[in-house]
């Protein structure tokens, strides 16, 4: 079969998905089950893949949606014990006092906070964790969501103390000829720490403007004048917000390597930004205000609905102070980082005896594995129990708070429990000797763009990440992959560690859009069947943050001119953007 025809085959599921998520607007669990069942159909006649490996990587995918669903729990939890308790209310006064700018409290939220829960967990608990906090101090849920999938860019390949890196990268150049041919003397793992170096300074170089985006965003399709010029006007604190965060981030990847970036430049970061802001540096002039709650779009609101409430006491007419209010969202990032980073704790948490795992399912070779003590779900339920001392709680103010996340949890369940199996199967989907559906699609791409590779190679680590829902499985899968095609079209090796950097920049920002972390970012909020909504907003920023990386890697190969065309590509997006106003 002509390699033109698989090329549009392997094209086909997530093209189903595209459109009947993201055109249609229909619900992610019809378009996430059409998509299934194409790409079942592929694999089976196409591909030739046995029976026993697309029901190995269901199930796969099936034990990967429930510890997915299990941090959606415990997420919503979370929310509810801080709401249940009359903390939140406090927490909301606190943030009023900071600023009641709504476009200042989603950027210290999602970008300085979340940038920080990212480093130290990954694999979508920044959402899980913002989300709810954005829902609880006012914001709609669609937006609250909006906001924290836009994050999920340029602090995601330095996730989980550098897993997309250390993990990702390595796994995906190692135990090849050609690879260890090239990088000379270095071993994989001294090599790693190389490209991490030079993917921070891209996400750096890129990065800085995304608070700009995510507040011209959040005015655009959350405000009453319904305009992007709105959030512009919030520019100077957005630009200080970027660099507040880029410039540690880019610092310790150099000095220290890829396992901290993200979560020493989201804590230095907080420790700039929120003292800047108390002070009134670099705020705008006017203040932003979503529309009163009667003007509310329907789409906007989920089914987890916050309680309003003026008084800042709790259940027992007991006062809580700001700190006590924040202590879950301490002890969570707390706990993270003592999970993460203690090596002795960690390996016990992840050990054989701490796993359950399946091995080798239905004689496929494919294994499934779920970690439930070291998920971020198991660290957010420690938090809300206890909360429940620390803010003396009464039994059926708790008990609530566990019926309702248990029923928001049950009501996201289809869409993931559709969306992940169907991501495994089109990975697992090779057979004997012919590539499997995405790295198809990542070789007809390359033979068509020949030395204008660099310019394209953020699009298939965004779309690995899109299909995967992980930047670091999209660099598993295709890190070898953007190495040997960089050296097929000659460059040398500065040049190929430049197309792998672009691989890991894309992955990242693919996060934005990819259909599992929105249906598990939407489910904490108690957002259904909007979706694809939210893929149509992101797409924005994540287009521009692959064709922005696709420019600085040719000016980082070849230098010149590309260098302007980064410059401009900039401006050309931004003034689009300021000029841009809803109509009607």
């Amino acid at each position: 079969m002509s390699q033109g025809v698989l090329f549009i085959a392997a094209a086909l599921p997530v093209a189903v998905v595209f459109i009947l998520l993201v055109v249609m607007r229909r619900s992610a669990k019809l378009s996430m089950l059409t998509a299934y069942l194409v790409t079942v159909a592929l694999a089976l006649v196409l591909w030739g893949a046995p029976a026993a490996r697309v029901a190995g990587a269901t199930v796969n995918g099936l034990v990967t949606a429930v510890t997915l669903l299990y941090i959606v729990f415990g997420a919503i939890l979370l929310l509810y014990t801080v709401q249940e308790s009359g903390a939140i209310r406090t927490i909301r006064r606190g943030f009023t006092d900071i600023s009641p700018d709504r476009r200042i409290q989603a950027i210290i939220i999602a970008w300085m906070f979340g940038s920080l829960i990212e480093g130290a967990s990954g694999f979508g608990t920044p959402a899980a964790v913002a989300a709810p906090l954005l829902l609880a101090i006012g914001f709609p849920a669609m937006a609250a969501v909006m906001v924290t999938l836009i994050i999920q860019s340029t602090p995601v390949s330095f996730g989980a103390v550098g897993t997309p890196m250390l993990v990702g990268i390595t796994n995906g150049l190692s135990n090849s000829a050609e690879v260890d041919a090239a990088i000379g003397p270095m071993a994989v793992a001294d090599y790693v720490p190389v490209v991490a170096a030079q993917v921070a300074l891209v996400h750096a170089l890129v990065g800085i403007l995304i608070p700009l985006f995510m507040v011209g965003m959040l005015t655009r399709f959350f405000g009453t004048s319904r305009s992007f010029a709105e959030g512009f006007r919030a520019w100077k604190f957005a630009v200080f917000a970027g660099l507040a965060f880029t410039l540690p981030y880019l610092l310790v990847a150099r000095v220290l390597g890829p396992e901290f970036p993200s979560l020493l430049g989201g804590l230095i970061g907080l420790m700039i930004v929120v003292p800047a802001a108390r002070a009134g540096l670099f705020l705008p002039r006017d203040r932003f205000e979503f529309p009163s709650r009667d003007r509310w779009q329907a789409g906007w609101q989920g089914s987890v609905q916050p309680a309003e409430a003026d008084a800042e006491l709790g259940p027992q007419g007991r006062s809580i102070s700001l700190l006590t209010a924040w202590m879950p969202y301490v002890i969570v990032a707390i706990l993270l980082v003592l999970t993460r980073t203690i090596a002795p704790l960690k390996a016990w948490l992840t050990g054989p005896d701490t796993t359950i795992a399946l091995t080798n399912l239905f004689g496929s070779g494919i294994n499934a594995s779920a970690q439930f003590l070291y998920s971020p779900g198991t660290v957010m339920i420690i938090a809300s129990l206890i909360s429940v001392a620390l803010f003396r709680m009464r039994g059926r103010d708790y008990g609530r708070a566990w019926a309702i996340s248990g029923r928001t949890m049950l009501a996201a369940a289809p869409a993931l429990l559709l969306a992940v199996p169907m991501v495994q199967v089109f990975i697992n989907s090779g057979s004997d000797g012919m590539p499997s559906m995405p790295i198809t699609l990542a070789q007809g791409m390359a033979s068509a763009t020949g030395a204008s590779w660099p310019l394209f190679a953020p699009v298939v680590g965004a779309l690995g990440a899109f299909i995967a829902g992980s930047n670091t499985v999209s660099n598993m899968m295709f890190a070898l992959f953007q190495f040997s095609t960089a050296q097929g079209i000659g460059l040398d090796l500065a040049g190929i560690t430049t197309v792998v950097v672009l691989q890991a920049v894309g992955g990242a920002a693919g996060n934005m859009i990819c259909v599992h972390n929105v249906v598990a970012a939407s489910a904490t909020v108690g957002l259904v069947d909007r979706e694809g909504d939210l893929i149509r907003k992101t797409l924005i920023p994540m287009v521009y943050y692959v064709v922005q990386a696709g420019l600085i890697g040719m000016a980082l190969i070849t230098g010149g001119l590309w260098w302007a065309a980064a410059l401009v590509w900039a401006m050309i997006v931004v003034l689009a953007m300021r000029t841009n106003r809803a109509r009607g």
